[in-house]
């Protein structure tokens, strides 16, 4: 009984589905295709539509499958795996050929029926070679060669361009006395610096040294500078070079590309062309404050430091000579009893 009762719910509450069909028949422009190919098991959506696509066109038609998945608008991955199921089942044949010129061409056979490879051959072979190729570029065709003037000329047997004919014979022609050329003037000599002295813009060895240990030390800097590619090497270290020789340390510098670098959790692609950037240019070196005792406001001028006890130094303006304390403590000494 209550087997029965579920069952009556179940069909209570079931929404039947029912459709129907309206087909008109088309009066142009209609193709006949089998119910087998549209119901085909093996072949997905795709594969379907581009061999009905293709089974529409025309005879005069050139289309390619691949230009018909780009109308269709199938993308390369589905319309390789549909060309691939349309090739397993017979209805889609390829074949390159090498026409005049060595001119290789795809042909491609699109059937309404499935084909075996022997019946795919015999279509081929009797299509002309240019039946299943729609253009063909001009990029991809033989050039017209400009024959050569003159007759053909066997070349010349040990005819080595750079080779001297008079070098592998005795038989020399008598030698002739040249006259001697005349002495051309000297060159005035170049004052050339001396090893050690090398001009201030230029760098020296030693600076070039300390460049290159420099450059070799910035992948320590920061992990952003890790893959600096070791073909750039010789040209940072002659932008640090120029860098020591206008006077800046090698502390300058790290701290200069360091403050170049993006922030942190930003990656740099390119670190030997940032370092490159940030080095192009060389600053002028920073004057160094003059030595000497630090120079007060002039709202301070003419105080004093009290030498009283004080949390923290008091300046006052004395108003005596030799006056060593602020009117404060002086008043506090002057009120304290004499014991004291």
């Amino acid at each position: 009984m209550a087997g029965t009762i579920d069952e009556g719910l179940n069909h209570q509450w079931k929404r039947p589905t029912v459709i129907y069909r309206n087909f008109i028949a088309p009066s142009r422009a209609f193709t006949q295709l089998s119910h087998e190919l549209i119901r085909h098991p093996r072949l997905n959506s795709d594969a379907a539509r581009l061999l009905t696509w293709q089974l529409s066109l025309p005879g005069h038609s050139r289309q390619t499958l691949s230009e018909t998945a780009k109308r269709a608008r199938i993308g390369a991955c589905s319309f390789n795996q549909a060309k691939r199921q349309l090739k397993a089942e017979g209805y889609v044949h390829e074949r390159r050929v090498q026409g005049e010129g060595g001119l290789w061409a795809t042909q491609q056979l699109v059937s309404s029926e499935p084909l075996r490879a022997d019946e795919a051959a015999k279509i081929f072979g009797s299509l002309p070679f240019r039946a299943g190729v729609e253009r063909v570029f001009p990029q991809m065709a033989p050039s017209a060669t400009v024959p050569a003037a003159g007759h053909p000329v066997a070349p010349p047997t040990d005819g080595h361009p750079e080779k001297d004919p008079w070098e592998d014979t005795s038989i020399l022609p008598p030698e002739v006395d040249e006259p001697e050329p005349e002495p051309e003037d000297e060159p005035e000599p170049v004052d050339e610096p001396e090893p050690g002295h090398e001009s201030p813009d230029e760098p020296g060895c030693s600076q070039l040294d300390e460049a290159r240990a420099l450059v070799g030390a910035l992948p320590l800097l920061s992990p952003s500078l890790r893959r600096i590619p070791p073909g750039m090497h010789d040209e940072l270290t002659q932008l640090v070079a120029h860098w020591l020789a206008a006077g800046h340390t090698s502390a300058d510098v790290h701290q200069h590309v360091l403050r170049g670098l993006p922030g942190a959790g930003i990656p740099v692609h390119r670190p030997g062309g940032l370092v490159r950037y940030l080095l192009r240019h060389v600053p002028p070196l920073r004057e160094a404050p003059q030595a000497g005792p630090p120079r007060l406001s002039p709202r301070l001028e003419g105080t004093q430091e009290c030498v009283g006890h004080h949390t923290q130094p008091m300046l006052f303006r004395p108003v005596a000579e030799g006056q060593t304390l602020c009117p404060e403590c002086a008043g506090a000494r002057q009120g304290a009893p004499q014991g004291s």
